[in-house]
C-alpha cells in the first residue's frame, strides 16, 4: 500500500516520530498480522493495530458476543450480542480505518487452519484464553519462522513476552510454560478480570507488535513483564531458550 496524501495524513502522528517516520510506516502498511482471540486483549490489540495501519489484519474467534464481555472487550457494541466475535470486531476496525483490509475467521484455529493463517501472515498476537491453544499457535510460529506476541490477563495481573524464532537466542512460549506443567488454569469467566487491565495488556501487544513490524526500539524478545494491576507495580524477568525444548530445540527440528 502506498502512502498518498489522505493516508499520510492519517498516519501524520506516527510519521513525525523519528524513530518510525515514512519508511517505519511504510512496513506496517505492507504487513499482514494475525490476532488468534477477539475478546478482552484481542479487541484493544486490533483495534490499535487497525487504526495504526497494518494493511491486513486477520481476526480468528469462534465465540459469540455475551453481555457479560462487554464490561471489558471494547471491540464490541451491545448490538453486537449474539454475532460472532471476528466478525463484530473486524466491523468496528473498519469503522476506524476503512483504509485497510480486515478478514474475520468465524472459527477458533487449529491443526491445518492455523497452520495455513500463520503461514500467510508476518506477525502473530496471542490473545487467546487458554493453554491449549497458546502452544498450538507457539509451535505453528516456531515452525514457520512467524514472531509472536503473547499476553495473557486474570484479574489484577497480566503479563506480556515476545518470542521471534527468527532469532537463534529467543526462547518459545513452551520455554516459558511448557505445556506438561501441571498448573491450573483459571479463567475470566471463574475469577473475574478488572476490566482496563485487558486494555493495559492488549495495547502493550499492539505496541510491541507495531515495534517488530517497524523495525524500532528494544521488544519484550527472551523477556516476560509482569504487571500488577492492584498494586500498579511492572517486573521484568529475563526467560532463557531451553535448549532441550521439544518445540524449539535443536532435537525438535532434527526430528522434523
Amino acid at each position: 500500500m502506498d502512502l498518498n496524501d489522505d493516508l499520510l495524513l492519517r498516519y501524520s502522528r506516527h510519521i513525525l516520530l523519528p524513530e518510525v517516520g515514512v519508511a517505519g510506516q511504510q512496513r506496517i502498511t505492507q504487513a499482514t498480522v494475525l490476532i488468534v482471540g477477539a475478546g478482552g486483549l484481542g479487541c484493544p490489540a486490533a483495534l490499535y493495530l487497525g487504526a495504526s495501519g497494518v494493511g491486513t489484519l486477520l481476526l480468528a474467534d469462534g465465540d459469540s458476543v455475551d453481555l457479560t464481555n462487554l464490561q471489558r472487550q471494547i471491540g464490541h457494541a451491545t448490538a453486537a450480542i449474539g454475532e460472532n466475535k471476528a466478525d463484530s470486531l473486524s466491523r468496528s476496525i473498519r469503522a476506524i480505518n476503512p483504509e485497510i483490509e480486515v478478514k474475520s475467521i468465524a472459527a477458533a484455529l487449529a491443526g491445518d487452519a492455523l497452520h495455513e493463517a500463520v503461514e500467510a501472515v508476518d506477525l502473530v498476537v496471542d490473545a487467546s484464553d487458554n493453554f491449549a491453544t497458546r502452544h498450538a499457535v507457539n509451535r505453528a510460529c516456531v515452525a514457520l519462522r512467524r514472531p509472536l506476541v503473547s499476553g495473557a490477563a486474570i484479574g489484577f495481573s497480566g503479563q506480556l513476552a515476545v518470542f521471534d524464532s527468527r532469532r537463534p537466542a529467543s526462547p518459545c512460549y513452551h520455554c516459558l510454560f511448557p505445556d506438561h506443567a501441571e498448573e491450573p488454569e483459571v479463567r475470566c469467566a471463574e475469577a473475574g478480570v478488572f476490566s482496563p487491565l485487558v486494555g493495559v495488556i492488549g495495547a502493550m501487544q499492539a505496541m510491541e507488535a507495531l515495534k517488530l513490524l517497524a523495525g524500532v526500539g528494544e521488544t519484550l524478545i527472551g523477556r516476560l513483564l509482569l504487571w500488577d494491576g492492584l498494586q500498579t507495580g511492572v517486573r521484568v524477568m529475563n526467560v532463557p531458550r531451553d535448549p532441550a525444548c521439544p518445540v524449539c530445540g535443536a532435537a525438535a527440528f532434527q526430528a522434523g
